[in-house]
């Protein structure tokens, strides 16, 4: 898996537990080893510029995912592909958090994850079902490393 982390934050995370997190998660749901993945780190002013314009949304939000080649989880189809962009925002993610900055990242890249391939929690049921492979995905790699 090809996955380009670059951090604009100005704050200081586990970038290599960010990329091995995204990358257990893509390996579980099924996606080509070959593909990309890009996860930027930006500034509470960056997100909220993206948030607005993408979202239609005011102000800072902690992750946004940008899907690309509209890949599915575990698709005998999936070759290899781009799947997207993570948009993480440390900043707002350790005002918002409930745990270390760095758990907060790691739950917040498993969630953009889960977005790029389609997952959605804007419906009870569908929340259900992403929140539970996002604690599953967070549990199984932390017992890894």
């Amino acid at each position: 898996m090809k996955i380009e982390l670059e951090n604009n934050s100005h704050v200081k995370c586990n970038e290599k537990g960010i990329q091995s997190v995204a990358e257990f998660a893509l390996n579980k749901l099924g996606i080509h080893p070959d593909s990309e993945l890009a996860i930027r780190l930006v500034t509470e002013e960056e997100i909220s510029e993206l948030h607005v314009k993408w979202m239609n949304l005011p102000g800072p939000t902690d992750v946004l995912s940008f899907p690309m080649d509209e890949m599915k989880p575990n698709s005998a189809s999936n070759g290899p592909g781009i799947i997207g962009d993570i948009v993480l925002c440390p900043a707002f993610a350790e005002k918002n958090g409930k745990q270390s900055l760095e758990k907060e990242l790691e739950l917040l890249t498993v969630h953009g994850v889960l977005h790029l391939l389609g997952y959605d929690h804007q419906e009870i049921l569908d929340e259900e079902i992403m929140f539970k492979l996002q604690e599953d995905f967070l549990n199984q790699w932390r017992m890894k490393v």
